[in-house]
């Protein structure tokens, strides 16, 4: 995996790269030999990748054939970023890491050859010692099965080490030699043309103040389902456990919108989405649970003597093994048809909510109505916990307050400041109560692996002492943080 910084320029034809060398102080400019590349593209019939701005293709013309998977990270300016990852194969067989990567775009579609691209490059490679770049000079001839052979020239520079300083310099040089920025494009998208530059499946809709229902409902429903397609593929990778994090507050988040929405949706409907949505965000919370705790006893771990280092060890290596099976029924479920059959079921949610209600005044009217019913259920929660609440009435009110702060966040976008000021407060609230069930949590699952753990009760003994000073200290923070909270009650908003 490497991530790929590259900014596009686009060439006349009477063009000459000029000598990069000094383009900084210590910059060397150095050609490297010319290939010829050549590219089969792959995408669903109705483009899905591209428009998404992901490339699947297999290629030619370097040191090993490959396939090659380019999901996006950022735009800015003339520069994109993507991640690249290359899988070794033959051309008549998709890799099957490859395609792992795209399916939460493609869904249940198939994919299909759709375009052939050609690159004549030149390349100079330019070093700064600290920093190096690539400038490569393209001639790109593309075919699909549209539009007749595209010709077009452009040159890249592309970061391949260190900062981008050095990639601006060589930016401003070739602009100063005649070159024009151009938008981050992909070749791909050059060939294909319009068809290419339609919008993903998934947008975001721009929100007004006078937005009415359907359009805030869309909005809330596009910003959970971006968030799960767009973290599909680092939960696949593995390497970092944000995604898995992600991943599952888009779940819980949409589970929630359709709670707060649901008296407006056809009931059957949000039914059938909440509870694939929760046997969903129950794949992804046995591996962030694990990840959570993991983090946990590390940290918990410093406060320990150096003779217990053994028995730690002994401790996560247990855990370790819990994660990695939760991990491969995560995995599993994501390569299984139920969930791109769900994925399917999303996007169209995105689409075409089923109201059986709709208002015609603006949704800011009906705000604070939708956020009423989180909200007195937790404070009737609050109250019925009495003064000395019992861990599972924590964990009720936690559970109470995350809706309600998720319903706040849904209406914020048209009620603006005073929505998100409450839900600031209630997530407060989340927070300090978040932390207390993890260390029931934690000490629930270290008495659990004390009984089968050699070496590890003592340890596991000592952690247990540590959480449970932790679980105190909390109790005396979250009635502040409700105090707080209850201080910013939804008249606010009126």
């Amino acid at each position: 995996m490497g991530v790929e910084r590259e900014s596009k320029l686009g060439a006349p034809p009477e063009f000459q790269l000029p000598d990069l060398t000094g383009v900084v102080d210590g910059a060397v400019a150095e050609p490297a030999p010319q290939r010829t590349l050549f590219a089969h593209y792959y995408d669903s019939a109705d483009l899905r990748l591209a428009r998404a701005g992901v490339t699947l293709r297999y290629r030619t013309g370097e040191d090993a054939p490959v396939w090659t998977v380019k999901l996006p990270v950022s735009l800015r300016g003339s520069l994109i970023v993507r991640r690249e990852f290359d899988f070794a194969g033959t051309p008549d067989v998709l890799a099957d890491k490859a395609a792992d990567l795209v399916r939460a775009y493609l869904r249940t579609e198939r994919l299909v050859e759709v375009a052939e691209v050609d690159t004549d490059r030149r390349t100079v490679v330019v070093d700064a010692g600290s920093e190096q770049v690539e400038v490569v000079d393209d001639l790109v001839t593309g075919h699909d099965r549209v539009h007749g052979p595209r010709k077009f020239r452009e040159i890249e520079v592309e970061s391949t080490a260190g900062g981008n300083g050095l990639a601006d310099a060589v930016v401003a040089a070739l602009v100063a030699a005649g070159c024009e920025p151009r938008p981050p494009a992909p070749k791909l998208t050059r060939v294909l043309g319009q068809r290419a530059q339609l919008p993903p499946d998934v947008v975001v809709p721009a929100l007004s103040r006078d937005a009415g229902l359907l359009d805030l409902v869309r909005h809330a429903f596009a910003v959970s389902v971006e968030r799960i397609v767009r973290h599909d593929s680092g939960v696949r990778i593995g390497e970092d456990a944000e995604h898995v994090h992600q991943f599952r507050v888009g779940t819980r988040r949409l589970r929630a919108d359709l709670h707060t929405f649901g008296s407006l949706l056809d009931k059957a409907w949000v039914a059938g989405l909440r509870e694939e949505l929760h046997w969903l965000a129950a794949c992804a919370g046995d591996v962030r649970d694990r990840d959570v705790l993991a983090d946990r006893l590390r940290q918990d771990a410093k406060l320990l003597p150096a003779a217990d280092r053994d028995g730690m060890a002994a401790l996560l290596s247990v855990l370790a093994d819990e994660t990695a099976a939760a991990r491969v029924e995560l995995l599993g479920a994501l390569r299984g048809h139920r969930y791109l059959a769900l994925l399917d079921k999303l996007v169209d949610a995105v689409r075409g909510p089923r109201f059986t209600v709709v208002e015609a005044r603006p949704a800011r009217k009906s705000a604070p109505g939708l956020v009423t019913h989180p909200w007195r259920r937790l404070a009737h929660a609050v109250r019925s916990a009495g003064v000395d609440p019992t861990d599972a009435d924590l964990h009720k009110i936690r559970i109470l307050a995350k809706r309600c702060r998720y319903a706040a966040e849904a209406v914020a976008p048209v009620v603006g400041r005073p929505a998100q000021r409450f839900a600031g407060a209630v997530a407060e609230i989340q927070t300090v109560l978040g932390d207390h069930q993890d260390t029931v949590v934690a000490e629930h699952w270290l008495r659990a692996a004390a009984e089968v753990t050699r070496g590890g009760r003592v340890v596991a003994g000592e952690l247990i002492a540590v959480e449970r000073a932790e679980r105190v200290r909390l109790r005396e923070l979250w009635p502040q943080a409700w105090h707080t909270a209850s201080a910013r009650e939804l008249r606010d908003w009126m």
